[in-house]
């Protein structure tokens, strides 16, 4: 069973909220066939640790604001290298591009199907397959 459609709209008002706050490469993946704690993945970096923990305050800000959710989980936040925020429908990871590059979740993640983000959004378009 693909993403749900209350988990990608999640998806794309935290994408939208990481990108006001300058993230790159964000990538949306269904897990949902994978996992099934979580239906899907939101994965962005940002170039240092202040600007990780603005992205995912942004995130939080924003998912709270517009849909009334606190993370059920959040992890890493006070070192600012790789934040999780865990909203058990989505888990949104913001690492720091050190970290993203030598995790590569994209590449772990590589067979599942991508959820399109909107356009302006950007990176939303680098991997492969689509999950709309």
């Amino acid at each position: 069973m693909p993403a749900s459609e209350r988990a990608i709209e999640l998806l794309t008002a935290a994408a939208e909220a990481a990108h006001d706050k300058k993230a790159e490469n964000v990538l949306a993946f269904d897990v949902s066939e994978q996992l099934a704690i979580t239906d899907a993945f939101l994965v962005a970096s940002a170039s240092n640790d202040r600007q990780v923990r603005a992205i995912v305050d942004a995130v939080e800000e924003k998912l709270r604001a517009d849909f009334d959710i606190k993370p059920v989980r959040r992890e890493g936040a006070r070192e600012g290298r790789w934040v999780l925020l865990d909203y058990l429908e989505i888990v949104i990871h913001v690492q720091h591009d050190e970290e993203r590059n030598f995790y590569s979740l994209e590449r772990l993640w590589r067979d599942c199907p991508v959820i399109k983000l909107p356009s302006d959004v950007p990176g939303s378009d680098t991997a492969s397959g689509s999950a709309e």
